[in-house]
């Protein structure tokens, strides 16, 4: 599982990022409301732990962004606000769960597991660009009736880049997304899997192409 923690006390959020990946998942951190907002668009995450009180923008507003735009990731509200009508509030935005500070780790992790089988148990969409058409359930990205099985980061790659089809996703973003916040991944990890993508893309004779914006980003096309 990758969870994305939106939260601003460093030490909050790197002890929620341990007791993720103690349950072997991993964890971005971001620190405030604007780059949250970033993150939490790119669908790549399987659950958003979201803090109401962050600097830039709020969590009521991230959220409500996020679900005017979409992207139905879990989310899991932090607050240490424990009116009834802020619980209420953020129910009613598109929030799954609010767990209210202080809180036990393993009222955390029992939370957090809840929204995650929520997710697990709802349909998984196929998602689709040009002539391809991505499997979250088994990672295959078939086209033409022909399937290749994608690893975890060629598979989060196509989907990134599908998910944000009509822009030019930046490599600083993909690397932060896909290898993590604190991760050491340089450009040229970033090249080997497009790469190794494109060889997977061309074996099913796909009219998707991976094109690059020098010294910008990639986005998808569909050649004629």
């Amino acid at each position: 599982m990758k969870i994305l923690i939106i939260e601003d006390t460093k030490s909050l959020a790197k002890t929620l990022a341990d007791i993720i990946q103690e349950s072997g998942g991993t964890a971005d951190i971001v620190l405030d409301g604007i780059s949250g907002l970033e993150y939490a668009r790119s669908s790549i995450y399987d659950a958003i732990v979201l803090d109401v009180m962050l600097p830039g923008m709020d969590g009521f507003q991230i959220l409500n962004q996020i679900r005017k735009e979409k992207v139905n990731t879990p989310v899991l509200m932090l607050t240490a606000k424990s009116e009834v009508k802020d619980r209420v509030h953020g129910l009613n935005i598109g929030a799954d769960y609010y767990l209210t500070k202080p809180f036990e780790i393993a009222e955390f992790s029992a939370c957090l597991n809840a929204i995650l089988r929520r997710k697990d148990s709802g349909v998984n969409d196929v998602i689709q660009f040009g002539d391809l058409s991505l499997s979250p359930a088994s990672h295959e990205v078939t086209c033409c009736g022909r399937s290749i099985r994608l690893n975890s980061k060629e598979y989060e790659l196509l989907r990134l880049l599908i998910l944000n089809k009509n822009n030019i996703v930046s490599k600083e973003l993909i690397l932060s997304k896909i290898w993590g916040y604190d991760s050491d991944a340089t450009d040229n990890n970033l090249e080997a899997y497009v790469s190794f993508l494109r060889r997977k893309l061309h074996l099913l004779s796909s009219k998707v192409a991976i094109c690059v914006v020098r010294k910008v980003g990639y986005y998808l096309e569909e050649k004629v």
